[in-house]
């Protein structure tokens, strides 16, 4: 059921898990065993790194006026638990270029939102260049409808099924600049008029 190409895992669960077998595994002197659980953590870190700098790279490293729709906070479909959500690092990453962001979520609260990417910048701040922790770079859609027309780039990052039954055809003839799609869990039918970007494609 989890082996989809995405943005890479989140929740409360898989990475204590795993870190958990990293911890056993360096008890019982099982060094290499223990690098290589470790490993998969690192990787799925590096997955949700590694999609927010194909954002970041399409406008040349300069996200400064552009506004990104977070297309789903929650760490998957049909919660609202965004425990170590992509959703959380992949907007830090936007935030630290100078992104403005636009989350729609139909579940996560906004004050859930906002403590998540709070937590995320405490964390952060021995960067070179933290997140900013100005309100005025985040903001909240009520609809998906409203979160695609007000954005210039819509990243997928929650497989709800509102987002695989979007008519995502009509934002080439809605806009007049259509908005740049970056899907994060492969769940966006390609669309010839749409610049689309899918995960795992």
């Amino acid at each position: 059921h989890f082996l989809k190409a995405s943005v890479g895992f989140g929740g409360s669960c898989f990475q204590k898990d795993i870190l958990n077998l990293v911890y056993l595994c360096q008890h019982y002197g099982l060094d290499e065993v223990a690098e290589y659980w470790h490993q998969v953590v690192k990787i799925n870190d590096y997955q949700k790194e590694r999609f927010a700098k194909k954002i970041i790279d399409a406008f040349d490293g300069d996200l400064e006026g552009i506004t990104v729709a977070i297309l789903g906070w929650a760490f998957k479909a049909n919660t609202n638990d965004s425990r170590e959500s992509a959703a959380i690092y992949v907007s830090n990453y936007l935030l630290r270029a100078g992104a403005k962001i636009l989350v729609y979520d139909p579940k996560v609260s906004e004050e859930r939102v906002k403590r998540d990417i709070k937590n995320v910048s405490v964390h952060d701040q021995n960067k070179k260049n933290p997140a900013s922790k100005n309100d005025e770079q985040i903001s909240f859609a009520e609809t998906l409808e409203q979160a695609i027309k007000q954005a210039d780039v819509c990243a997928v990052l929650t497989e709800w099924n509102e987002f695989k039954k979007y008519d995502w055809e009509k934002i080439g003839t809605d806009k007049a600049v259509p908005v740049k799609i970056f899907d994060g869990r492969n769940i966006i039918p390609k669309v010839d008029a749409l610049d689309q970007y899918s995960i795992g494609k």
